[in-house]
């Protein structure tokens, strides 16, 4: 089985590219929805939350709501920091287990996305590391589209991120984002005859 780590900064395109590896055959982990479920009332992350930030957090439900956790965690830098040290062993683990379990289902390759990969020192659990890599105009560009987000807005969340070139150093292979889907397309499918089909084929 061929692990691959699979990162990139905000809005650069990662979950598309884990989409295109998922067609060509890969089977995807998504650190993101393994945090949204450990974010769900009763569980350790849950209760772990709770108590750092208060029940501020909560929407009228009682879930956590994350675009209020996000204003407090994108605005201050030790906030996000708390986040990361209560979230982080958490999601590591998590990841650790399915990996194990899709190691004994004889998967050949894996694909793990997670947009803090490199920050939590996740990185001795893969083969592989692929950062999905955009410049800043574009990423502006597109969290204006997606969520709506002003040019301060984006950049506040871009700052508050890793610097690409600081990411990309410890990448295997850095894939630039800033055309269109079918360039990206294009990208992964050479990528994947070249890197990870021979597994397929033993």
């Amino acid at each position: 089985m061929i692990t691959v780590g699979l990162t990139g900064g905000i809005a650069t395109g990662k979950s598309l590219v884990s989409q295109l590896l998922e067609e060509h055959g890969a089977f995807v982990i998504n650190a993101d929805l393994i945090a949204h479920d450990l974010y769900n009332p009763g569980t350790i992350g849950f209760n772990s939350l709770i108590s750092h930030f208060g029940d501020t957090i909560l929407d009228i439900n009682g879930t956590i709501d994350r675009k209020k956790l996000a204003s407090i965690v994108f605005t201050r830098k030790h906030e996000m920091d708390n986040l990361n040290t209560i979230m982080h062993p958490l999601i590591y683990d998590e990841i650790k287990r399915i990996m194990s379990d899709l190691s004994n289902e004889k998967h050949p390759i894996v694909v793990v996305e997670a947009a803090v990969l490199i920050e939590a020192g996740w990185q001795d659990l893969f083969d592989q590391i692929w950062v999905v890599s955009s410049d800043v105009e574009t990423v502006i560009s597109r969290l204006n589209a997606r969520n709506g987000l002003s040019r301060e807005e984006s950049l506040k969340r871009i700052d508050s991120q890793m610097p690409s070139k600081d990411r990309n150093k410890y990448a295997d292979i850095v894939i630039e984002n800033n055309g269109n889907i079918e360039i990206l397309s294009s990208t992964i499918k050479k990528l994947w005859a070249d890197k990870l089909s021979t597994t397929i084929r033993r």
